[in-house]
């Protein structure tokens, strides 16, 4: 009989394609399960309230105040002061939109609504999550 010699596979190679395979199963459980919401520049928790309405708002000026007391127009920080000088260059009909911090002091808020009011602002929207 004769004998057999065993004959040893070499190993030159790595198989990719069960590591693709995962790869791409857990790609998809990724973008399955996580949620893609887009919120403001200035993270701000916003308060809830029964009888919000989304508007559509046209021509508007964003005033910001976070949960620190920072005051923010737009993307910009500004102090009391400030805030008055630059809401006092726009126009009355153009909308103020005011996006305060629940955890933010109420004095803050008072603030803002003052100034408002000394400039004879009447076009504001309060945000608030439904």
């Amino acid at each position: 009989m004769p004998k057999y010699k065993k004959q040893r596979k070499r190993f030159d190679e790595i198989n990719v394609v069960p590591f693709i395979d995962i790869m791409l199963v857990l790609l998809v459980m990724v973008l399955t399960t996580a949620t893609f919401i887009k919120q403001g520049v200035i993270p701000v928790e916003l308060p809830s309230a029964k009888a919000s309405k989304k508007e559509d708002i046209k021509k508007e000026v964003t005033v910001y105040v976070n949960n620190k007391g920072e005051l923010f127009i737009e993307k910009e920080k500004v102090d009391l002061k400030m805030l008055e000088n630059k809401l006092s260059l726009i126009s009355k009909e153009q909308t103020v939109v005011l996006k305060s911090d629940k955890e933010s002091k109420f004095q803050d808020f008072v603030s803002v609504m003052d100034i408002l009011k000394r400039l004879n602002h009447e076009q504001l929207y309060i945000v608030t999550k439904e």
